[in-house]
């Protein structure tokens, strides 16, 4: 196997390393050598701060990715998007992610609705709401699951009403990332309720501005505040923003969507962490107050991590490589999320092993507190085990889809 690149893929990275090299903001560089601690997804927050430094360092790096037509690489060129091949997506997702540098715009909007809309939208709509998406004017969320709706999300109970050329919809849907930075949310609603529970749900795009809604926030247990729950009562919502048909919104919204899958981004973040967290030990102040030293084993600990990430970056070329010949990665692509999964909280808990009593220090501003506490967080933060489909449905993918086992 060569997974050396040819001369136009060598050529197309050397740009995007160009790109982060001459136009990423110092912002972005200073939060690129702390791993985000502050949000995933920075630009977003950024964007909504009220902070002229943050929102111009926001606006700069937009305008840096757009003019390169990279801030929606998958979609078509007609629709604005960068038209890239299989390999040119893997390429710029990968070098941003080495970077550890996180893409502008709305990561909801450019890789759900976006080619969501592509595909099931009216004119009107695409030409209503995706060059908004491009341009970062409009945030998105996604309003899918609820308090009893979560892995078994065709169990949904917001309703929605048609009440002549609206819907009034009510109900509460929970674990909403960004909800709080967000314009809009893509909501799915049941129109049905007597009709079998995958059928009966349609497909809304809704103003979180409008009267009725309520955002609540969710703070974990690392202190982050990623996540939200909202309220809709009695709000309406014009039915020219039903994406699709009526009570099929649930096909809608299990649209295969031809995104990169391959979580290279998760591969590099795996390989970055651990490389950071070996320059640490291996100096002055890493050395005094890590445990690595004295017990062997935890030394084989983040050596296997480090095998991990390797396995993990390998399943990312698999991936992309089904995709450049036309294949559908399926029960491949949950693998990755399992190892994905697996070696980031392999590492987070061989790191707090490695520095004992110092890694129950939480504050990241406490200067006794060994690499901003970012360890201790990743081990707490366990939300990536839930988040796109859990790791139990993750293997029954592989079970079923993979191996061909029976449905239990």
């Amino acid at each position: 196997m060569d997974w050396s690149d040819t001369q136009q893929e060598a050529a197309f990275r050397g740009r995007v390393r160009e790109l982060v090299e001459t136009k990423l903001p110092g912002r972005y560089r200073d939060l690129a050598e702390s791993d985000h601690r502050g949000s995933n997804y920075p630009w977003a927050v950024d964007r909504a701060s009220g902070d002229p430094e943050r929102e111009r360092a926001s606006r700069e790096w937009l305008e840096a990715v757009a003019a390169e037509r990279w801030v929606a690489p998958h979609w078509p060129a007609e629709y604005g998007g960068g038209g890239l091949s299989w390999m040119e997506q893997f390429i710029l997702n990968a070098e941003l992610a080495r970077a550890n540098v996180a893409p502008p715009a709305s990561n909801v909007g450019l890789n759900m609705l976006g080619p969501t809309l592509i595909v099931h939208g009216t004119d009107e709509q695409k030409a209503r709401f995706l060059p908004p998406i491009l341009s970062g004017d409009i945030v998105w969320a996604q309003g899918f699951s609820e308090p009893g709706a979560g892995s078994d999300l065709a169990s949904l109970q917001t309703r929605a009403v048609r009440d002549g050329d609206e819907y009034v919809v009510n109900g509460q849907k929970v674990w909403t990332s960004h909800a709080h930075y967000a314009d809009w949310i893509m909501l799915l609603s049941r129109t049905n309720p007597e009709a079998p529970k995958h059928r009966g749900i349609t497909f809304l795009l809704v103003d979180l501005r409008s009267p009725g809604v309520t955002i609540n926030p969710l703070i974990n247990m690392a202190w982050g505040h990623e996540f939200n729950e909202e309220f809709f009562e009695d709000v309406r919502v014009p039915a020219d923003q039903m994406v699709g048909e009526e009570n099929r919104g649930w096909y809608v919204a299990m649209t295969l969507l031809d995104n990169e899958r391959s979580n290279i981004t998760g591969a590099m973040s795996v390989q970055r962490k651990i490389d950071r967290l070996l320059a640490y030990l291996g100096s002055e102040e890493g050395a005094r107050r890590s445990r690595l030293s004295r017990h062997d084993a935890l030394r084989q600990q983040i050596a296997q991590r480090a095998v991990e990430a390797a396995v993990l970056f390998n399943l990312s070329l698999r991936i992309i490589t089904m995709q450049r010949q036309g294949m559908v990665p399926n029960y491949e692509a949950s693998a990755s999320k399992i190892v994905g999964y697996e070696a980031e909280q392999g590492l987070n808990i061989a790191a707090t092993k490695a520095f004992g009593l110092y890694a129950n220090l939480w504050d990241p501003e406490d200067p006794a507190a060994t690499m901003e506490a970012g360890f201790t967080h990743g081990y707490i933060e366990r939300a990536a085990s839930i988040g796109g489909g859990t790791l139990e449905i993750q293997r029954n993918v592989i079970a079923t889809r993979g191996l061909g086992l029976p449905r239990g």
